[in-house]
């Protein structure tokens, strides 16, 4: 039998599909997936949390909560990053148990995890505290087909099994499997393990289907699909296809297609009603994904960021530095979130014309191995880099520093995770939800909170400024209050002077930011700041702090001069590439 795990319901709360889909349309279609028999529902993951808590219109606790109230045949899964769980930087034990605790108490039964570099020893702390929470654990190997070839992914699957894994999973994000290779390897990792073994496989133009399809054939056990239009759209294997084609071959996929198609009309209404809206992987972003070898979503992020600068006819060659930074770094796969460090450091090399000058603070991390320990080894320069760049690390994501960053506005363990997790930017949506909650009645019954909850989201997402609802002589209003929160600009610009504008800077001048961020002019509120406008500076020192997911990055001059202009005000984000400070290097 060659099982199935749905991970349409993820691919939806993330981007670049958050939000499209209303909220009662994607419970319905939980609940006809439900019914179709499935192995596992995987409904949330590390994107998923990303995109609720930049969206800042849905807790993703209350989203699985929901989820789980719809399905109640099949179990839901959960995809995490490890030690990373569903973040950009590492975490400690303590902060690990408590998120996959409150997983766990929300509906959560299987948690799929990977480590960006097939680190095992990353995965101990993960696996003990899904094995405590009594939850099943899948283990993932990300393939990659560099030098290592498939005898490290052979070696790793024993030490994965030796975790307590109920099995193991190949992941292909970049979708680099040849099909007639999948079976061997399915074939020796099970071998290896002891374990089953199973597949999650992506890839453009069919190839993904192509690869379940001989993965099913040797016993892969389960393996991913999505409904028809997130596959087509996401590079991933239909599962009305695929389950049509297992069935075919008397593997038996217990799964109902007559269930499926009807799931994916209902989404493919949703996700094109609005033709205004791009496509979620453009036909260019798909050919170069198979040209480049590199994932669609990366592909995709390099893409809109080039956007953003006005730099798109670079993106052929920040694909290409992206494989040779990835050399130099010992040839680690593109998982999350270790593709995205390897992008920005890929486009800073293109964009500047010269490599490896500059490392941020998480590229320093990947360098001295604090993510693990990459297949080969680290080029000699690079490392010397890293260890040059090497500061006082962060302090680790904690429960207690985050119960004095939120104050009031959290209130549960699961919302001290969201602000452990994503820091300040948690902030917005927890104030959002405290509204929300005071504002639904209290007596209510688990039920009629969460129809109201649906209908709180249909006025959200609709746009309208009230809706009523009557049935069995209760009536519900809801009224939309004016927004108040500030839409900050792309590019802010500080105002020139209002007796003389500024002249011109010319391009030289500009000091550019090397990563995507929040500006900050002081090492803290009330601090004075690093730099003034008049301000001689020298190459070396402090210009501003760069904060990118609770990581704070001290920016330093590379250049002596008078500082001309602050283009940024404080505590504005900022692109790649985006001018903060216009320098007269000749100024006294």
């Amino acid at each position: 039998m060659a099982r199935l795990v749905d991970t349409s319901l993820r691919l939806l709360a993330q981007e670049p599909l958050a939000g499209r889909v209303p909220a009662s349309l994607e419970l319905e279609a939980c609940e006809r997936l439900d019914e179709a028999g499935f192995h596992v529902l995987e409904v949330s993951g590390g994107g998923c949390f990303h995109a609720a808590v930049q969206r800042g219109t849905e807790s993703p606790w209350e989203r699985i909560r929901n989820l789980k109230r719809r399905a109640q045949r099949t179990p839901l899964g959960m995809a995490l990053r490890g030690r990373f769980l569903v973040g950009t930087q590492p975490v400690e034990q303590d902060l690990i148990r408590r998120f996959v605790d409150c997983a766990s108490e929300s509906g959560i039964v299987v948690f799929r995890m990977h480590d960006p570099m097939n680190d095992p020893e990353d995965l101990v702390g993960p696996a003990e505290a899904v094995r405590e929470a009594g939850a099943r654990l899948h283990l993932g190997l990300v393939y990659d087909e560099g030098p290592a070839g498939h005898e490290r992914l052979l070696a790793r699957a024993p030490e994965l099994a030796a975790l307590g894994a109920d099995r193991l999973l190949l992941l292909d994000p970049a979708g680099a499997l040849d099909p007639s290779q999948v079976g061997a390897l399915i074939t020796g990792l099970r071998d290896a393990a002891g374990v089953p073994v199973g597949l999650y496989p992506q890839g453009p133009g069919g190839t993904s289907l192509s690869v379940a399809l001989e993965a099913a054939r040797a016993g892969a056990d389960p393996i991913s699909v999505a409904a028809y239009p997130l596959a087509v759209a996401g590079h991933r294997a239909s599962s009305e296809l695929l389950s049509q084609a297992i069935d075919g071959l008397g593997l038996e996929s217990g799964v109902g297609q007559g269930v499926l198609w009807e799931v994916a009309e209902l989404l493919d209404r949703a996700l094109f009603a609005d033709p205004t809206l791009p496509p979620p992987l453009s036909a260019h972003v798909s050919l170069q994904a198979a040209l480049k070898g590199v994932p669609a979503g990366l592909v995709a992020n390099v893409e809109r960021r080039l956007a953003a600068i006005d730099a798109s006819d670079r993106l052929a060659e920040v694909l290409d530095e992206i494989q040779r930074v990835r050399e130099d770094l010992g040839s680690p796969p593109t998982a999350s979130p270790l593709g995205d460090v390897i992008v920005r450091q890929a486009i800073d090399h293109v964009l500047e014309g010269r490599r490896w000058h500059y490392a941020d603070a998480e590229m320093g991390a990947v360098i001295r191995g604090e993510w693990g320990h990459p297949p080969l080894t680290v080029d000699a320069a690079v490392a010397e880099l890293g260890r040059a760049a090497a500061e006082e690390p962060p302090a680790p994501a904690d429960l207690d520093a985050a119960r004095v960053e939120a104050g009031s506005r959290a209130t549960s363990e699961e919302e001290l995770c969201l602000v452990a997790l994503f820091g300040a930017g948690a902030l917005p949506l927890l104030e959002r939800l405290r509204g929300r909650h005071e504002a639904i009645a209290s007596g209510v019954t688990n039920e009629e909170e969460d129809r109201i909850r649906v209908l709180v989201d249909l006025l959200e997402e609709t746009g309208l400024g009230e809706l009523t609802v009557e049935e069995n002589g209760t009536r519900i209003t809801l009224r939309q209050q004016a927004p108040v929160q500030q839409v900050v600009p792309v590019a802010p610009v500080a105002a020139a002077p209002a007796e003389a504008a500024a002249p011109a800077a010319p391009a030289g001048d500009v000091i550019a930011s090397p990563m995507v961020g929040t500006f900050y002019r002081s090492s803290a509120p009330g601090e004075p700041a690093f730099v003034e406008e008049g301000q001689r500076v020298e190459v070396g020192q402090v210009l501003c702090i760069l904060e990118a997911m609770k990581l704070f990055n001290e920016f330093k001059s590379e250049t002596a001069g008078t500082i001309r202009r602050i283009l940024i005000e404080d505590a504005q984000p900022v692109e790649f590439g985006q001018p903060l400070f216009e320098i007269d290097p000749s100024g006294a």
